[in-house]
């Protein structure tokens, strides 16, 4: 059965053109001007784009002593709604566990609940000899991104020599290596110090992690790479001092091995927020932790400018008031100490609405320019492209139906992620999807679900460069 998209207006992360686009099946066989086809969806006055993929998610992460609260089912249908149509979530290497068995525990959460389709970045926290060698299997495995948290102490955080050792095993296997760049060490300190002061609101959880440890984490994990030859991806960069670091990379000729994503929050909250009254700061509690405004302006020129090649979610929500109704726990966990809050934000749903309203419509990203960063630059660099992240004869019919003009008021109520707050309530955004596709069904239509749990499929990705 043949689906053809009528009327409107084509934008690629190069181009922009009036198009129909013909589906047959799961891909798209033809962009042209009169295509016919069985079913025929009206995408008049509306942009026609590769669905958005969001490269940093964690669904159903057990974190701080609970879990993340959507699952790969209801974050899923989230990003739907806002327009993402594939995403990469982490998993998370239990101690001991090899890297085959830490991403059939992953697998094991997406089975039956998918809805969009779906990558898998292996977060090594226990690098064993065994594991170095395993890092040999894992284009087989179709997971070609390896995480190292630099933070995080006595629990995830690795030491340099266990970040260079993986550094030198990826560079000779085309892997790209990411690192959560905080200084682990120093943070360690200072929460200790916050701590013994009787320091415990949520905003000492942004005074315990100042922007100079990102700064510094970054640097020392650029150098790294640049001397094992692995190529380098610096997850949620937030702040001027660690985007000047990899700019001064790419600008020493790394161009096409030192990379790096902003998330969207970090665009419109500073660590103020985190300040605000009574306990609500901690809805803000997230790692690493929201800057200053001068820093928001820094990430605004990053991504125009490609200093920043991406921008994601790190999208790891928690009830803000959970614990009862049959729902984990969730923030008030630090209700006795920022120290105890578990780090994580909502934010899978709003993205492409957000860049659009606050980037394309201000005149600080071009509609290629936003496409490329959510949706294209995502797919090239995590090894999908052009099965992903193109409007082309070939790719996957992931594709959204984008209406320019239409009005959303952002709100918990409204909100398809599961938890009971949103960064951005009563924002208005101007820009949304009107109809998501992902191979060519429809998952959401004028804000109807018609998708279905299990539809999603695990994506193989290609090594690094290739």
């Amino acid at each position: 059965m043949s689906t053809v998209i009528k009327g409107g207006t084509v934008v690629t992360a190069g181009d922009t053109f009036p198009a129909d686009v013909l589906i047959e099946g799961e891909q798209i066989v033809a962009l042209g001007q009169g295509l016919s086809g069985d079913k025929v969806l009206d995408a008049s006055g509306a942009y026609v784009i590769p669905g958005g993929i969001d490269v940093h998610t964690h669904l159903d992460m057990p974190f701080g002593g609970t879990v993340s609260s959507d699952d790969f089912f209801t974050g899923q249908r989230a990003a739907a709604f806002g327009g993402t149509t594939m995403h990469i979530d982490f998993s998370i290497q239990p101690k001991g566990a090899s890297l085959r068995e830490t991403l059939d525990i992953w697998q094991a959460k997406a089975t039956g609940k998918a809805v969009i389709d779906y990558g898998f970045h292996v977060a090594i926290t226990d690098l064993s000899e065994a594991l170095l060698e395993e890092m040999a299997h894992c284009a087989e495995y179709g997971v070609t991104s390896v995480k190292l948290f630099m933070a995080y102490k006595g629990a995830l955080q690795v030491d340099d020599m266990t970040l260079f050792r993986a550094m030198q095993q990826a560079a000779k296997h085309k892997l790209l290596i990411m690192v959560h760049a905080e200084n682990g060490d120093a943070i360690d300190v200072l929460i200790k110090d916050a701590l013994a002061a009787d320091q415990l609101a949520p905003k000492y959880h942004a005074l315990t992690r100042p922007p100079e440890l990102e700064a510094e984490a970054t640097a020392r994990a650029v150098r790294l790479a640049e001397v094992s030859g692995a190529p380098l991806y610096v997850v949620h960069l937030t702040n001027a001092g660690a985007l000047e670091a990899v700019r001064l990379a790419r600008a020493r000729g790394g161009a096409g091995h030192i990379f790096a994503e902003t998330c969207t929050q970090y665009f419109f909250f500073t660590k103020d927020d985190l300040a605000r009254e009574g306990f609500e700061g901690a809805k803000w509690v997230c790692s690493p932790p929201f800057r200053e405004k001068h820093d928001q302006v820094a990430l605004w020129q990053g991504v125009a400018d490609n200093s920043l090649q991406a921008v994601s979610t790190d999208h790891c929500p928690f009830w803000f008031d959970g614990g009862k109704d049959g729902r984990t726990a969730g923030k008030e966990l630090g209700k006795a100490s920022f120290a105890q809050i578990p780090n994580g934000c909502p934010g899978i749903e709003e993205r492409l609405m957000l860049l659009y309203t606050h980037g394309v419509r201000t005149g600080k990203l071009s509609l290629n320019r936003w496409v490329e960063l959510c949706s294209t630059n995502p797919a090239r660099l995590f090894g999908c492209y052009p099965q992903k992240g193109a409007v082309a004869p070939g790719s996957d019919a992931d594709l959204v139906i984008w209406d320019p003009e239409a009005k959303r008021t952002l709100s918990a109520a409204t909100q398809h992620q599961r938890t009971d707050y949103t960064l951005y309530e009563g924002w208005e955004v101007v820009g949304a999807p009107r109809t998501v596709l992902s191979r060519g069904q429809v998952l959401v239509d004028n804000g109807e679900w018609k998708g279905e749990a299990g539809a999603g499929r695990f994506v193989h990705r290609r090594p690094f460069g290739l």
